[in-house]
């Protein structure tokens, strides 16, 4: 009741609220007057005749203007800080100072100037306690106000942790109970009562508290990474303060807490590409990438532009996903390279024929693909068309033209496909092998054809890391399709760099992959991703957990266990984590007049006959439909 009165008057209307605090200051005054003459050891018999009110008088008719004047009750009062308390000294310092001037040359009796230090102590004393006072009753009214406020430890006793600690001590966002750090210098310290822990006092905390600020932005990646290990396997959600370029460029303010994003987490080493091999195959040449607004695609494109390319000629049938590219690409073009976007489609047979006849073309890396799975299960002919047409037009285009290179971007759901877009990625594999055979026992247009096959792209369209995400933003559940499955993941960066990197090293007809370590299990991944937001897993255990995860059941083409390789050993490479394999080649000899054949039935929307055909030149191919 009493909190409640306090705020109602901090908040009232600004008239009456200055009525209210001039009030306040001026029994302050007259206490701190009287208080400092009784410590003087004053007659307490003369304590209040007329020279010690006349004084008073004078006091109180000088300070309240002085204080208007000054700006003294234009702070908002749950703001109060430390710049405020030194405004306040200085204004009540400059407040006696007037005042004993006034006296001093007036006919009243002087007190000593004891007094008036003692007096100027005791204003400072009282006017800036009851500020403080009527802050942290406002604070305590607003804490318990807000529900489920989460008890939090700040990991990061450096200048960052304080601030994000004072910050959070206006903001009431969560209830600091303890700062962690792994300097011994700072354990057993405190900021602003708060203790400061050792990181090995986590593990008596994770019962204690509901979330962990992670106030380090200049942090090491590895170091990092290891921290953010540890406190997930204790099973305490995390969030963290902006980067540190962020903070100091006004992008982002200190207590603006973010989840850690998975992608910058992988449960292995990011591998770090050959700078040399990167330059080297870029660098003065003309490179056309289809796809070019797709999430590899794009990313190709990102990187590409940073190795100083002659010209980057950019393919996109979607026309926001080329204006986005094309305007991105601009704002990284230091070197003024030229870019060239094209709207069309890699199905576009006339279209590719005037690109590659115009643009003395060095390399092609095709990225262009429908490859989500559930909806080409849905649109089988279009993704047949797609994948499949417009891989066999840009081989036989480059093969006829010249172009020295072409990379097709493909996918681990080719191995032993169970859906029509492995299948239709895997004939597309199948094409682009054959074109190398044929190039090799060519006396002329040599072109080399190679394959890069791609696990997971975390974070990429239509990946599970954009849905799990939405979802948890949403509340939950996550929805899984089943408790055992598991997939190899990458990041768009190391995806898009093994393509480049492929490009160099390819003789013609290899498979490049990528060491992605171990299969990670898709259930781990969400659970990972729930305590990344700073949220808890709902669960039988943790019935008053945030999110929950259900089981749907997998869907139409859809693996539990994904593959690599198909009947070859991965062989070394000059890059360490870079691995290459010489599959073997799919000899038929009617395989151009098959897929002729398919593309017919595709054109025609003959479905069944369509499928038929597939499944004959994919064996494997366990069928859905």
């Amino acid at each position: 009741m009493g909190y409640s009165f306090i705020r109602k008057i901090i908040n009232m209307n600004r008239t009456i609220r200055i009525l209210v605090f001039t009030s306040i200051d001026s029994f302050s005054i007259s206490i701190s007057f009287f208080l400092g003459l009784i410590l003087l050891k004053f007659n307490l018999n003369s304590l209040f005749d007329s020279n010690n009110l006349y004084i008073l008088s004078i006091c109180l008719l000088v300070a309240i203007p002085f204080y208007l004047i000054t700006k003294g009750y234009k702070g908002l009062t749950k703001y109060i800080g430390s710049n405020e308390l030194y405004i306040l000294v200085m204004r009540n310092t400059l407040l006696i100072s007037l005042i004993y001037l006034i006296i001093k040359f007036s006919k009243l009796s002087t007190p000593s100037i004891n007094f008036w230090i003692i007096f100027c102590l005791l204003i400072i004393f009282f006017t800036g306690g009851i500020r403080f006072i009527l802050r942290d009753i406002l604070l305590s009214q607003i804490l318990s106000n807000k529900a489920n406020i989460k008890t939090a430890a700040i990991y990061g006793a450096g200048e960052a942790g304080t601030q994000l600690y004072a910050s959070i001590l206006l903001s009431k966002s969560h209830n600091i109970i303890t700062f962690i750090d792994d300097s011994p210098y700072l354990w057993g310290r405190s900021i602003n009562n708060i203790s400061v822990k050792s990181n090995k006092s986590l593990e008596d905390l994770k019962d204690k508290i509901d979330v962990i600020l992670l106030a380090i932005p200049s942090l090491k990646k590895e170091r990092r990474s290891q921290i953010i290990g540890n406190i997930q396997a204790m099973n305490i959600p995390i969030l963290e303060v902006p980067s540190f370029e962020d903070i100091t460029s006004g992008k982002s303010k200190i207590n603006e807490l973010r989840p850690i994003l998975i992608e910058e987490l992988l449960w292995r080493k990011p591998v770090d590409p050959d700078q040399t091999l990167l330059a080297k195959g870029i660098s003065g040449k003309v490179i056309f990438v289809t796809g070019g607004g797709g999430s590899i695609g794009s990313e190709l494109c990102h990187q590409i532009i940073k190795l100083n390319p002659k010209k980057l000629i950019l393919l996109e049938i979607h026309e926001h996903s080329l204006y986005k590219i094309n305007e991105g690409l601009k704002d990284i073009n230091e070197n003024e390279i030229n870019i060239l976007p094209i709207l069309g489609s890699a199905t576009d047979k006339v279209l590719i024929r005037n690109i590659l006849l115009k643009e003395d073309i060095d390399i092609i890396f095709h990225a262009a693909a429908y490859k989500h799975v559930p909806i080409v299960e849905k649109n089988p002919i279009s993704g047949i068309i797609n994948n499949i047409s417009s891989t066999r037009i840009i081989c036989s285009l480059a093969k006829e033209i010249g172009v020295k290179k072409v990379m097709l971007v493909s996918t681990d759901k080719a191995v032993r496909p169970t859906s029509v877009m492995g299948a239709s990625k895997r004939l597309a594999e199948i094409i682009v092998q054959n074109f190398s055979r044929l190039s090799k026992d060519s006396s002329y247009n040599k072109t080399s054809f190679s394959i890069v096959r791609f696990g997971n792209v975390l974070n990429s369209s239509g990946s599970v890391v954009p849905i799990f995400r939405k979802q948890i933003a949403a509340g939950g559940p996550i929805t899984l399709t089943h408790a055992e499955i598991n997939r190899y993941f990458m990041t768009i960066k190391e995806a898009s760099q093994l393509v480049i990197q492929a490009a160099i090293l390819s003789e013609g007809g290899e498979v490049f992959l990528l060491d992605m370590g171990k299969p990670v299990k898709i259930r781990n991944l969400a659970e990972r991703m729930i305590l990344l937001s700073g949220l808890t897993i709902k669960s039988e255990n943790n019935r008053n957990g945030d999110i929950e995860i259900i089981e749907t059941g997998l869907r139409p083409g859809e693996k539990i266990f994904e593959e690599l390789l198909i009947d070859s050993k991965a062989q070394p490479t000059i890059h360490p984590l870079i691995y290459k394999a010489n599959e073997n080649f799919y000899d038929d000899p009617n395989l151009d007049l098959e897929i002729d054949k398919l593309e017919n039935s595709s054109n025609h929307y003959e479905l069944s006959e369509a499928i038929e055909i597939l499944s004959k030149i994919i064996p494997e191919w366990e069928r859905n439909i």
